[in-house]
C-alpha cells in the first residue's frame, strides 16, 4: 500500500473516524494551518472526581481522528504535522463533593475553591486535590502510549499565559453577556458574570456581578462575600472564567481546531462557539458523541462513581477489547459494566485476522486498523500484530474456569492450554486473558452457576453423548467431537426441536450457564475425560 493509495482511500472512506477528519480538511484543504502550525487537537478532563473511562473514551477516539487526519494528508505521526492536548480544568469551584472519595471532611471544608487549591484528600502528596486527579488522568493516559500534551487551567491561569486572552474577554464582556444572559433564568441574570474573581479574603470562586475597570490592565470590581467592595486584577490566577465563556476563551488562547464533546454539552457547544467567534477566533470543529450509560441505563457520572473504572475493565479484559469497544458507534449510547467485557475481546481477536485478507477499504474500516494505528503504526502491513489471532477464544476460556471453580488457577489453565494445542508458548496476549478469565469467572460467573439436572430426552442424549466419547481419544481433534455432538442433536428420538434446544441443555445441565462456547472445543480443550465426568455428574441428578 502506496502512501497516495492510503491518502486516496482514506479520504472517502465512511469509517467515523475518516468522517470527522474529512470534515477538518474541508477547514484546511492544504492539510494544515496558514501559519504552518500544528493542526490542534484537543480534549477536556474536570478533575473533580477520579477519571473513567467516559474520560478515557474522549482521548483514545481524539486520537482515532488525528492518525485519521495524518493519513489524509500524508504524514505520519512523527512528522509533528498534528497536536493534541489533554486539558484539565482544574481552576474550576468545587460545587458539591464527590460521593466516592475519601476524608471528605477535606472538601466540605473547602467548597468552591479551584481543584488546585484544595488539599489532597487522598493523601497521597499530592500538592492539591486537582493534582492528585491529573495525576491519575496521566498515568491511565500513558499507560495506553497515548501522544498528547497535558495542560492544565491552573498553569496556564496562574502563570499569565492566558492574560492576553483573558483581556479579550474583559473587552468584549458585553458582548458576551448579550449572547449569555437570554439563555439564563431571570434570577441568574441577576448574578452573571462571564468572570468569576477568586476572593482574596476566602480563596472562593465567587458567582458575583463584575465590573470591568479598565480591561487593557485587566482590573475588575465586585463585592466580596463579606459585604466589601474589591478592586483587583482579573490576571495572573485571581480569576477563572464561567464555564462556557472559559471553553471558548481555551479554544481562542490555544487555536484549538478539533474538540469533541458529549450530547449533554450541546448547549454549552453551541453559546461557547457564539462567544469564541466574538473574540476572534473559530469554533473547532467535533463530534457531538452519545453518553455511556451503567448497566442500569444511568449517565455515568465522575461524582456518583457509578462508571466502570478502567482498572475494573482491566481486571476482567484486555486493554485492547477496551480500546474497541470504545471505537464503536460513538453517536450512539450504549451501557458500559463488565457483562460486555467478554464479547469485546472475542470481536477484537476477529476483526484483528481478518485485516491481512481485507481491501484498502475495508481495512480502514476496521476498527483494530485504526486501534494499531492509535498506537503508532503507520500503514496496516507496519502496525505489529496485524493479522494475528489467538488459538482459543475468551468464551472458551471462561467456560473451562467456570467448570474449574475454586481449582482455576493460571497454572491450571496453561495445562489444559499445552495439552489442546501441544507444547507450544503462551503468548502474552494469551497470558494476559487467562488472568482475566480467572477474575471474571471468581466473580461473575462462579457465583451465578446453577446445573440444573436433566430431564426427558436429555437424559438419553446425555448418555448417547457419553457412550461417543467413550470411544473417543484425548486426541480427537475439535470438529470432529464438534460433528459429534450435532449428530447426537439432530436424533429425532431425543425430542429436540433445533439444534438450539440441544445446546442450551449442554450448557445448562453440565456448565450451568444458559450460553456457553461450541462444545466440540470445550470437549477438547477440557479433555474426554474429564468432559465425561460432567456428563456422569450430571445423569447422576437425574
Amino acid at each position: 500500500m502506496s502512501m497516495n493509495d492510503l491518502m486516496e482511500a482514506a479520504r472517502v472512506n465512511k469509517a467515523w473516524p475518516f468522517q470527522e477528519a474529512q470534515r477538518l480538511l474541508k477547514r484546511y484543504p492544504d492539510g494544515a494551518k496558514p501559519d504552518g502550525s500544528p493542526i490542534l487537537f484537543e480534549t477536556g478532563y474536570g478533575p473533580s472526581g477520579l477519571p473513567h473511562i467516559g474520560t478515557f473514551q474522549e482521548v483514545l477516539r481524539t486520537t482515532l481522528v488525528r492518525r485519521a487526519f495524518e493519513a489524509m494528508i500524508g504524514a505520519k505521526p512523527e512528522d509533528g504535522k498534528t497536536r493534541l492536548v489533554a486539558f484539565s480544568d482544574d481552576m474550576d469551584g468545587l460545587r458539591k463533593v464527590p460521593d466516592n472519595i475519601p476524608n471528605a471532611h477535606v472538601l466540605e471544608e473547602n467548597l468552591h475553591k479551584p481543584l488546585s487549591r484544595i488539599p489532597d484528600p487522598f493523601e497521597k502528596g499530592h500538592e492539591s486535590f486537582a493534582h492528585h486527579n491529573n495525576t491519575k488522568l496521566r498515568e491511565f493516559l500513558d499507560r495506553f502510549g497515548f501522544d498528547y500534551e497535558f495542560v492544565a487551567a491552573n498553569d496556564m491561569y496562574n502563570s499569565g499565559r492566558f492574560d492576553d486572552a483573558l483581556r479579550q474577554v474583559l473587552r468584549k464582556n458585553q458582548d458576551i453577556l448579550d449572547i449569555m444572559l437570554p439563555t439564563l433564568r431571570e434570577e441568574r441574570r441577576q448574578t452573571y458574570s462571564p468572570v468569576l474573581p477568586i476572593s482574596p479574603n476566602t480563596g472562593k470562586v465567587l458567582q458575583v456581578p463584575v465590573e470591568v475597570v479598565d480591561a487593557e490592565a485587566g482590573v475588575i470590581r465586585f463585592t466580596d462575600e463579606d459585604g466589601s467592595v474589591v478592586e483587583q486584577s482579573a490576571l495572573g490566577g485571581m480569576s477563572k472564567l464561567q464555564w462556557k465563556v472559559d471553553w471558548a476563551m481555551r479554544w481562542y488562547a490555544l487555536d484549538v481546531d478539533y474538540e469533541m464533546y458529549g450530547k449533554d454539552l450541546t448547549d454549552s457547544g453551541v453559546q461557547s462557539g457564539k462567544i469564541v467567534k466574538v473574540l476572534g477566533g473559530r469554533k473547532p470543529e467535533g463530534l457531538i458523541y452519545e453518553m455511556f450509560l451503567d448497566e442500569k441505563g444511568e449517565k455515568i457520572s465522575k461524582s456518583k462513581g457509578n462508571g466502570l473504572t478502567i482498572e475494573e475493565w482491566l481486571t476482567y479484559g484486555s486493554e485492547e477489547s477496551l480500546g474497541f469497544y470504545i471505537f464503536n458507534n460513538p453517536k450512539s449510547a450504549k451501557q458500559l459494566h463488565v457483562g460486555v467485557i467478554p464479547r469485546a475481546v472475542d470481536d477484537y481477536w476477529q476483526f484483528r485476522e481478518r485485516i491481512p485478507t481485507q481491501d484498502l477499504d475495508k481495512q480502514l474500516g476496521n476498527p483494530v486498523w485504526h486501534l494499531l494505528r492509535a498506537n503508532g503504526g503507520y500503514e496496516a502491513e507496519e502496525a505489529p500484530g496485524a493479522g494475528e489471532t489467538l488459538p482459543v477464544s475468551y468464551g472458551l476460556l471462561l467456560n473451562l474456569a467456570s467448570v474449574l471453580g475454586a481449582e482455576a488457577t493460571p497454572e491450571a489453565l496453561t495445562d489444559y492450554l499445552r495439552t489442546y494445542l501441544g507444547d507450544v508458548e503462551i503468548r502474552p496476549e494469551l497470558a494476559v486473558l487467562i488472568d482475566n478469565a480467572i477474575n471474571y469467572t471468581r466473580d461473575y460467573i462462579v457465583p451465578t452457576l446453577n446445573k440444573r439436572a436433566p430431564v426427558g430426552g436429555e437424559v438419553d442424549a446425555l448418555k448417547a453423548l457419553d457412550a461417543g466419547l467413550a470411544n473417543a481419544s484425548e486426541e480427537t481433534p475439535a470438529e470432529d467431537l464438534q460433528t459429534m455432538v450435532y449428530e447426537i442433536g439432530k436424533q429425532e428420538d431425543f425430542g429436540f426441536e433445533n439444534l438450539r434446544d440441544w445446546f442450551r441443555a449442554l450448557y445448562e445441565t453440565l456448565l450451568g450457564s444458559e450460553q456457553g462456547p461450541r462444545m466440540g472445543s470445550f470437549i477438547a480443550l477440557y479433555g474426554v475425560a474429564n468432559s465425561r465426568k460432567l456428563i456422569a455428574e450430571a445423569l447422576a441428578k437425574a
